[in-house]
């Protein structure tokens, strides 16, 4: 489950991610993301767990159909880009995206699933902007390696990508930071251990990899490769973002068995 959650994630937050991505980075460029994010939501799909409802209608099914139709329209995507059906691969990409956010919002409403209505809204939140995290680190590193392969392409697409990852992980931080807080301060005796004594036992040393490697690592990783890219040094801003990308996988990695876990959206 907790590797179905994060390909499917990633995968999404790639495709998400790429509304951001100035054409001038080239079709080369779009078809790799594009391929990328196809087989790791294909992957995803191998991983799906088979305890899912199979009611219709459960989040569970219209996640997984939701995730079918992404996953077969970014592969339609990467097929006919810079090829033929130009006029159509812009609504091709718009339904593999608008699929892709509902296939996060039924994730989260699957997961959360008879849980108060401020649980699911922050699961979904959460959700949502880890996608986006991880979609943002992933083709801010993928962009910046490219300018090996368009050296005359301009460094403002790789400062304005860096600001979306950034703003990402402002939203991150704040969706976590809220989601510990309403976790701590709606337990109620009687529920069994709180959240904060889970947080200050042994068990909670989770919680705390969770918050170094997935946050606040990202967090400085990312302020230097926005530094960096000011000062045009492309290949500088690269190395600190495949750093940056590796400390966020490990981030929401821990967040999904966090969730799974304990039941709050980290």
């Amino acid at each position: 489950m907790i590797l179905f959650l994060f390909l499917s994630h990633l995968g999404i937050g790639i495709i998400l991610t790429l509304l951001f991505v100035s054409r001038d980075a080239g079709v080369k460029f779009f078809r790799f993301n594009a391929g990328l994010a196809a087989m790791l939501l294909a992957i995803a799909v191998a991983f799906r767990p088979l305890s899912d409802s199979p009611d219709t209608g459960s989040p569970a099914r219209i996640a997984f159909v939701a995730l079918i139709v992404a996953e077969a329209c970014v592969v339609i995507y990467w097929a006919t880009i810079g090829r033929v059906l130009a006029s159509v691969r812009p609504a091709i990409f718009g339904t593999a995206s608008v699929a892709g956010f509902v296939t996060l919002v039924a994730h989260a409403m699957a997961v959360s699933a008879g849980k108060p209505v401020t649980d699911q809204l922050m699961t979904v939140a959460s959700v949502l902007s880890s996608a986006a995290l991880l979609g943002g680190a992933c083709t801010a590193m993928i962009l910046g390696h490219w300018y090996l392969v368009i050296p005359s392409l301009q460094v403002t697409h790789l400062q304005s990508i860096v600001k979306v990852h950034i703003a990402s992980m402002v939203v991150r931080v704040v969706v976590v930071a809220a989601a510990v807080f309403i976790a701590i301060a709606t337990w109620r005796p009687g529920l069994g251990p709180s959240f904060q004594h889970y947080i200050f036992s042994v068990s909670g040393i989770f919680f705390w990899q969770r918050v170094l490697f997935g946050l606040f690592g990202p967090g400085l990783l990312s302020y230097l490769t926005w530094e960096t890219a000011k000062i045009q040094s492309t290949q500088s801003a690269t190395g600190i973002l495949y750093v940056d990308f590796f400390t966020v996988v490990v981030g929401e990695v821990l967040a999904n068995y966090l969730l799974l876990s304990t039941g709050v959206p980290l």
